[in-house]
């Protein structure tokens, strides 16, 4: 995720040394599936919360629809057209954008680190640049939603 995160723009976000630009859309993006939680339905919306990972770092991925059915763990996934933005909880998601495609590229053989989890890094405005963003806290250096096993 390091990886891609240095090239998205629109709002940057200074994490320590890396510069997370959100909100832009990316092509070709690659990470595998380490683990789904369930499917959820709102209203006639069914999403689930992935956690992936390349080989730089791990993040949360937002399924939609039929992707929730359609991905597992162990999946490798190409992406064009993501988004790394906020959810309503106010945690960084990566997601498919509504321009945006997926495609099943094999499974299990990628390289991947599980920390640092981006989505696990809270970051606020920065006071002296508004539409910049800097590293307020780590909460977790894993998912706290997809603790790593003992």
């Amino acid at each position: 995720m390091l990886q891609l995160i240095n090239q998205w723009s629109k709002t940057d976000i200074n994490v320590a040394t890396w510069t997370i630009k959100t909100e832009k859309h990316i092509v070709n993006t690659q990470f595998i599936v380490l683990d789904k939680g369930r499917t959820i339905l709102e209203g006639r919306n069914k999403t689930c919360l992935a956690l992936v990972a390349d080989e730089t770092a791990s993040a949360h991925f937002q399924f939609w629809s039929d992707e929730c059915d359609r991905f597992e763990p162990g999946d490798i996934i190409r992406l064009a057209n993501d988004i790394f933005s906020y959810n309503r909880n106010n945690n960084l998601v990566l997601r498919a954008g509504r321009r945006g495609a997926i495609e099943k590229l094999g499974g299990f053989t990628m390289v991947f680190l599980e920390t640092p989890n981006m989505s696990e890094i809270i970051c606020i405005p920065d006071t002296n640049r508004s539409n910049k963003y800097v590293q307020d806290s780590v909460i977790s250096s894993h998912s706290r939603i997809f603790p790593p096993l003992p």
